[in-house]
């Protein structure tokens, strides 16, 4: 069993930042890709980034030059820097985590809300 805890999300005004964190607790042998999805009202869950063990990054073109990913493997935790932020970035962030035993498996936050008022 493992847990994925999300926090750092609020209510921002356009322009402004937050800066999101996740960590993982529980029966964790080796973490491989980590990552953040949003989901906003009736629309499908989406990438905004993710983070290899190596520390490789990947972002949607959405967020691209504002969000920056980052991880602390000694802290099983991942990171979202989110800069520049827009009323459309406006969801409920996920953090994905991938977990290596014989085989990965895929674990979710319960998710925490960005709302980005304009």
């Amino acid at each position: 069993q493992v847990q994925v805890v999300e926090s750092g999300g609020g209510l921002v005004q356009a322009g402004g930042s937050l800066r999101l964190s996740c960590v993982a607790t529980g029966n964790i042998f080796r973490l491989n890709a980590m990552g953040w999805y949003r989901q906003a009202p009736g629309k499908q869950r989406e990438l905004v980034a993710d983070i290899t063990s190596g520390g490789s990054t990947n972002y949607a073109d959405s967020v691209k030059g504002r969000f920056t990913i980052s991880r602390d493997n000694a802290k099983n935790t991942v990171y979202l820097q989110m800069n520049s932020l827009k009323p459309e970035d406006t969801a409920v962030y996920y953090c994905n985590v991938r977990v290596q035993y014989s085989i990965q498996y895929v674990y979710w936050g319960q998710g925490t809300q960005v709302t980005v008022s304009s």
